[in-house]
């Protein structure tokens, strides 16, 4: 279901909740590409069915308001938006 996407830095285990549209996603993504971190994403508008809800389950559970992107690190570390300084400083 998610994708991994190969990095040098792999002291995180970080999960990227994304849409396959969404602007804001796609920085996120280029962020951490940049950053050239490990990590794994999944584009929830491309899911369909059970599948869709039960990532929507687990992004409700970091994230309310079920919005994209939610970048969790290390399981408990939620940033919800692109937020580039505070990924920065969490990834660092």
């Amino acid at each position: 279901m998610a994708t991994k996407v190969k990095g040098a830095n792999r002291d995180h285990r970080i999960m990227l909740y994304a849409l396959s549209t969404c602007v804001w996603c796609r920085k996120t993504k280029k962020l951490l590409d940049s950053l050239d971190v490990e990590y794994e994403y999944i584009f929830v508008d491309l899911l369909e069915g059970s599948e869709e809800e039960q990532v929507m389950d687990q992004v409700g559970r970091y994230n309310s308001g079920q919005t994209f992107p939610t970048l969790v690190i290390d399981g408990k570390r939620v940033i919800v938006g692109f937020k580039e300084p505070e990924i920065r400083k969490a990834l660092s």
